[in-house]
């Protein structure tokens, strides 16, 4: 409780005559908002929420709520992304690698009516890692490389953003392939779901913590 208030997540406690400090309702609500923002929103942006709060900045803190929340939004665009795409991996439907053979940048280029511009600009934000060639240091592109640019492209057709494009190669990056990816789809988005929850729950304590806060105190006649 001390550390809590020492970093600004509780308010300040009164004192009493002897210097102990005296933690009341207000506190126990504010604490109780804190932890459940943590499940929703992580501790970093429970904490400036917390302490914007107790600074009365009840905007700042509004806004940073809004971030936590658009954050989730560009998560769950990235799961539909995923799930799109992995639908046509394993159905078998998209563009396959025409080989195991590497291919430079004009032939991918060409293969997917695009400019060598446009891959490396997909390059820069993360889309694709191409090697370069020990001798001439020439992009080259593996069938791995081939096969995330034909994802990038396929999205790119459908309107996605490409901080999102990335995103989705990443995951197909990381799982190895579009079958192992598919089977932890369900899980994230549960975890998405889970977190969506959460929200709720932490913008009902924190309302409450804030009507507490504002709430007059009746005194005795």
């Amino acid at each position: 409780m001390r550390n809590y208030e020492s970093d600004g997540v509780l308010p300040p406690a009164e004192r009493s005559a002897n210097g102990y400090r005296r933690f009341t309702e207000v506190h126990a609500k504010a604490l109780d908002a804190y932890l459940a923002l943590i499940a929703g929103h992580g501790y970093a942006a429970s904490g400036e929420i917390m302490r914007a709060v107790n600074r009365g900045e009840i905007d700042t803190a509004l806004r940073a709520i809004d971030h936590s929340h658009a954050l989730l939004q560009r998560d769950r665009e990235t799961l539909d992304a995923v799930e799109e795409v992995v639908a046509l991996l394993t159905a078998g439907t998209e563009p396959q690698p025409q080989s195991r053979k590497a291919v430079p940048i004009s032939v991918l280029a060409h293969r997917l009516g695009v400019t060598p511009a446009t891959l490396r600009k997909w390059e820069r934000v993360g889309i694709l890692q191409p090697e370069r060639d020990a001798a001439t240091r020439h992009r080259v592109y593996s069938a791995d490389d081939v096969r995330d640019a034909e994802l990038a492209h396929l999205l790119r057709r459908g309107g996605y953003q490409l901080g999102h494009i990335a995103g989705v190669v990443r995951r197909v990056r990381d799982a190895g392939g579009a079958e192992p990816l598919a089977a932890s789809l369900h899980q994230w988005r549960e975890r998405l779901t889970a977190r969506g929850r959460a929200m709720l729950t932490g913008a009902a304590r924190l309302a409450e913590y804030i009507a507490g806060r504002h709430r007059p105190t009746v005194r005795p006649h």
